[in-house]
């Protein structure tokens, strides 16, 4: 698996795939955000897109990583490495990467950004313990939005325990926004779409949704209240879960 990611920024990941659905439904009503567990059974076809095409963004060596001085009181030595203009939009966006990812733990979730596979895959062991394993979204060719059929071979690889979700924050800087997430169950779907593009999908279902807005999106979609049932959602290409081994 080649780890490449997508352009990104995840603090609330539910609320972000949430908006994302809500413009997806503008264009296509029949396009799936959210779904039950159950509708991932062998057979199952819904309308899904998987993210956007990212070959070409990679993790930056380890030893170009560590020489970038990734801290709000080396700001300027940062936005001179990228070559960016104090007072560009690029700029506003690396300062505010900067002060996210110097904010550590927020309501119990740890956080952190890794600027190297390396230091991501440290970070995972930190909370997971040393024997993890990666997982993404991969599809055979360009991710477009189409039906989607869940084949045979659903895996189970996380049930219930923590795991740490990772995203790229800019496209502009090598710095990937990482999370634990608890309370989860984690799948790999294979899935066929219309046009015979095979995919692997990394499905997560959120156990605990007691605290969840029975009138915003997620639970709108697949009509279920509160703290009834896990909702579900598969990851976009450019997602990293890690989870126990």
């Amino acid at each position: 698996m080649e780890f490449c990611l997508s352009h990104i920024i995840v603090f609330l990941t539910l609320t972000l795939l949430a908006r994302a659905s809500y413009a997806a439904a503008a264009r296509d009503p029949t396009q799936r955000s959210f779904f039950l567990e159950k509708e991932m059974q062998p057979g199952t076809t819904m309308k899904y897109s998987l993210g956007r095409n990212i070959n070409g963004e990679c993790f930056l060596p380890l030893k170009i990583a560590q020489s970038i001085p990734f801290s709000s009181a080396k700001l300027p030595e940062v936005l001179n490495k990228f070559s960016m203009e104090p007072t560009s939009v690029e700029a506003a966006v690396i300062q505010e990467t900067i002060q996210d990812c110097e904010s550590g733990t927020l309501n119990g979730e740890d956080r952190y950004c890794a600027t190297s596979l390396e230091s991501m895959a440290d970070f995972a062991m930190s909370k997971l313990g040393r024997n993890v394993q990666a997982f993404s979204t991969e599809v055979e060719k360009g991710a477009t939005l189409q039906k989607y059929t869940v084949k045979p071979g659903v895996k189970k690889v996380n049930d219930g325990g923590n795991f740490i979700l990772c995203h790229k924050l800019t496209d502009e800087n090598a710095v990937f926004f990482c999370h634990t997430f608890g309370q989860t169950r984690a799948y790999v779907v294979p899935l066929k779409g219309a046009d015979r593009t095979t995919a692997s999908a990394v499905a997560i279902c959120h156990l605990d949704t007691s605290a969840w807005n029975p009138k915003n999106h997620p639970l709108q979609e697949v009509k279920v209240n509160p703290g009834t049932v896990p909702v579900c959602h598969y990851l976009p290409q450019g997602h990293i879960a890690w989870v126990p081994k």
